[in-house]
């Protein structure tokens, strides 16, 4: 386990680090409160053994800090055990109201604290699987099952922040709607199975395409999302003016070069996308705004022709 020991005392911190490093154990050492909280904002910690008396903030306060700080993570916590030589009724209560989970005393024989290490490395392994469990369980929550893009819920979630942002700092926010052409059409003609395959293959068109822009720096944080049906939406949270025109020309061109043939889209013979981009900058008003006027141009671009980007 990685262990963060809070002691104001470095000759009882050294002896109790030996302990636990013979266990195996990698140990952190913070001098006070204060310390302890800066060493937990930095670095992850299967446990924390806290020292009640300390000048300054003692044991309780700090332990009542880092259990705020976890208030902010998901499925944070950290077993905290306070070392103490006066484990009374009252420091006992004051322990378990202030977020700590157990007592244990400085000097504790040998087998004692060993056991008690077990018990915790149990629980480090336990908190391990049920992290990775719930780190699944929500990036399956924010995925769309078809095309394992972001889905509605999580772009919502994202854009919010993401234009506050951008309203604070007054940065540009680019936005893009595409919709896949005479859809419904393909569906009709090859039927719902192969309707699937298509928005998959397009999805993964897009997210390639959006990654690209993101590797070359060009559209650094963008990200591409599916909207409904066979809508999807691309945000740039972050570029200069312009730089949508061109990561919406390359969509268009990309969509189209996949040759997914589609006889019933007219003109075009295969599969391709109308686009509607808009560059808010910078950013002010309401982010549904933009929505609309990125809507609106996809529409210009149906209008016009399909396969193509109109953009503001």
């Amino acid at each position: 386990m990685k262990i963060l020991l809070v002691d104001d005392s470095r000759a009882m911190a050294m002896v109790t680090t030996a302990r636990l490093e013979s266990f195996g154990h990698e140990v952190v050492h913070a001098i006070d409160g204060p310390a302890a909280i800066a060493h937990f904002q930095q670095t992850p910690f299967d446990l924390i053994l806290m020292d009640i008396e300390m000048p300054g903030m003692n044991g309780f306060e700090a332990t009542t800090r880092i259990r705020a700080l976890e208030g902010n993570e998901l499925w944070a916590w950290t077993p905290i055990i306070f070392v103490t030589a006066t484990d009374t009724p009252t420091n006992l209560v004051t322990a378990i109201e202030a977020g700590g989970d157990d007592f244990i005393s400085k000097m504790a024989p040998e087998n004692v604290l060993q056991a008690k290490m077990k018990a915790m490395s149990r629980i480090a392994a336990m908190r391990s699987r049920l992290a990775q469990a719930n780190s699944r369980l929500q990036s399956q929550a924010n995925r769309d099952g078809l095309t394992g893009l972001l889905n509605r819920r999580a772009m919502d979630m994202q854009i919010d922040q993401l234009w506050e942002m951008a309203l604070a700092s007054g940065k540009a926010f680019s936005l893009m709607m595409i919709d896949v052409d005479n859809f419904k059409k393909y569906n009709d003609h090859y039927g719902h199975l192969a309707g699937d395959d298509c928005l998959r293959s397009v999805a993964n068109c897009l997210a390639h395409t959006v990654q690209q822009a993101n590797d070359d720096k060009v559209a650094p944080g963008a990200f591409v999302a599916r909207y409904g049906g066979e809508e999807f939406c691309v945000v740039i949270p972050d570029s200069a003016p312009g730089v949508h025109v061109g990561v919406g020309l390359a969509i268009v061109e990309a969509v189209a070069a996949l040759q997914l043939t589609h006889e019933k889209n007219a003109d075009w013979g295969v599969v391709t996308v109308s686009l509607g981009c808009v560059c808010a900058h910078p950013a002010s008003g309401a982010v549904g705004s933009l929505f609309r006027q990125a809507d609106t141009l996809l529409y210009k671009a149906k209008e016009a022709g399909r396969n193509r980007c109109e953009a503001a």
